[in-house]
């Protein structure tokens, strides 16, 4: 399959007072023409670090001060904000989490989607308005030419949420990075985005990196996922595979801290103690203090990604051939 983007050894780092903090450590990853690729870990994992990273949306005091993000052969690490301009919003949009933060609360609907249009195409304001009304059509919006002339608080969340996303599709983007994009919705609005997300990618053959701490989520939209720890990726495979079979103790601990694995009244799995702070980093494997099956070799050394026989790739000691 064709590389859509390929991310190699990248490194975000944040100088603050009390020191240097290394929010992405030295992740590669690929993403074909198409491909639907999940993120997921804790809160504090990198997981959105990641994300802006690669649209260049990291304020100081964050930088980028390593690897390489290429992008249809180009090395997005290396273009000037009028070049990532070009890119961002055209030929890959962002879905954030909460659409009140990304709506304008006193611009119209229409106001926003056509500004957008025009920042990137060379088109009438006529041909905006019909572009706007067939990507409303395409994410279920009901009356699209009346939802054009209101206001974000006239929606509903599940509503907004569809209206980002249909401002995210304006330009046919080749990737879509979606931030947990259902964070602020209940259980079943969730489902219904989600089903949206996995049938435009579907129908337009767009990449997808959907961000996110929900397993179950992540699973049912994604055909692989990468597992954060520490701003590390420590497991990386196919969904089937990694959620029936997986290979480190982190994710083992994710898939068994959900709620349908308790079952009955018996207590709900966690996993002990809490992600160490990335200004006081263990010597050796970020997830050793936390870990069930840690050696005497994991408090010194850090383990690299390798490849299982089941195709998995994790970065673990204890795991078969692990070095």
């Amino acid at each position: 399959m064709e590389k859509l983007i390929d991310i190699q050894n990248l490194r975000v780092d944040f100088e603050l007072r009390s020191g240097r903090v290394r929010a992405v450590r030295d992740v590669s990853l690929v993403i074909n023409k198409g491909e639907r690729l999940g993120i997921v870990g804790e809160s504090g994992a990198g997981k959105s670090v990641l994300g802006f990273s690669i649209i260049n949306l990291i304020s100081k005091p964050g930088r980028i001060t390593g690897g390489r993000i290429l992008f249809d052969g180009r090395d997005l690490t290396k273009l000037n904000d009028d070049q990532m301009r070009h890119i961002r919003g055209n030929d890959i949009s962002m879905i954030f989490q909460d659409p009140m933060m990304t709506l304008n609360p006193v611009l119209t609907i229409g106001t926003q989607m056509k500004e957008t249009i025009l920042a990137h195409m060379n088109v009438s304001d006529k041909e905006a308005e019909a572009i706007c009304l067939d990507k409303l059509r395409k994410v279920y919006i009901p009356s699209p030419e009346k939802r054009l002339k209101q206001y974000p608080h006239e929606f509903s969340g599940g509503m907004r949420q569809r209206i980002v996303i249909a401002i995210s599709l304006l330009t046919s983007p080749k990737l879509i990075i979606a931030d947990e994009p259902t964070t602020a919705l209940d259980v079943t609005i969730q489902a219904e985005i989600m089903d949206l997300l996995l049938e435009l990618c579907e129908k337009e053959n767009m990449g997808l990196i959907l961000i996110t701490h929900d397993l179950a989520v992540v699973s049912e939209v994604t055909q692989r996922i990468a597992v954060l720890y520490a701003g590390k990726v420590v497991e990386l495979g196919r969904a089937d595979q990694l959620i029936s079979n997986p290979q480190h103790p982190y994710t083992k601990g994710l898939i068994q801290a959900l709620p349908q694995m308790a079952g009955g009244k018996r207590r709900l799995n966690q996993i002990p103690g809490m992600m160490p702070s990335l200004l006081n980093m263990p010597k050796g494997c970020p997830f050793e203090p936390r870990c069930t099956i840690c050696a005497e070799r994991c408090k010194t050394e850090i383990p690299k990604l390798h490849e299982l026989a089941c195709g998995t790739q994790v970065a673990c000691f204890e795991c078969e051939g692990g070095e």
